[in-house]
């Protein structure tokens, strides 16, 4: 991570790294916690249940998988941020549950960058409208976009989506839908450096930290 911040002329303090405790155990997530890896990520807010109730206080949550309406209270309620929100409905229904709950939640834009038709986010050519649906919501606070790289085309595919999540944002940012320092949620174990070197602000890693998933 720090070697690929340095070739982007980054700071490596200035990528979060979320290590990805979903498909383990919660003796993975404390260990995890115990190396001083203060963010941890869950797909499910049924998985993440039993992890954060057996934690009890410390790590922050973050829910990185799509999230259904039904399970937003859930959610609101476990998690420290969002990184999925793709939709104005699921938007509606986050700040409401969160203003309930004294709050106010963290949460990305997650954007479909690749034309895969079974991967979720908002569609590239909706996100500002998306953003600007959301900007009276109180209780939720866009921290910035997410996105999830294709599974094929190898590096410069990963580079190409990366890049154009980049772009969307500082498009967002110049519109005044996204604060200046809006983050990127991208990059996973495979390609993690590439995100980086492309603006990351975040990246999530569970194999390259804890091996392959049973």
């Amino acid at each position: 991570m720090a070697a690929a911040a340095r070739r982007a002329g980054r700071e490596p303090d200035q990528v979060t790294l979320l290590a990805v405790t979903k498909g383990f155990g919660v003796e993975v997530a404390r260990e995890a916690f115990a190396l001083h890896l203060m963010d941890l990520g869950e797909n499910r807010v049924q998985e993440a249940e039993g992890k954060i109730a057996a934690m009890g206080a410390g790590p922050r949550w973050h829910l990185i998988g799509h999230l259904q309406t039904n399970k937003a209270k859930r959610a609101v309620q476990l998690f420290d941020e969002i990184h999925s929100v793709d939709s104005s409905r699921l938007a509606e229904d986050l700040a409401r549950r969160a203003a309930a709950e004294g709050r106010t939640l963290r949460c990305y834009v997650e954007v479909r960058t690749t034309d895969e038709a079974t991967k979720s986010g908002v569609a590239r050519e909706e996100t500002h409208a998306l953003l600007e649906h959301m900007r009276p919501l109180e209780s939720l606070r866009v921290a910035g976009l997410m996105t999830i790289g294709p599974l094929h085309g190898g590096s410069e595919g990963a580079r190409s989506s990366f890049r154009e999540l980049r772009l969307l944002k500082d498009e967002a940012v110049r519109r005044g839908v996204l604060g200046a320092d809006a983050g990127l949620s991208m990059g996973m174990s495979d390609d993690f450096e590439i995100a980086i070197e492309e603006g990351a602000t975040v990246v999530r890693i569970g194999s390259a930290l804890f091996g392959p998933r049973s």
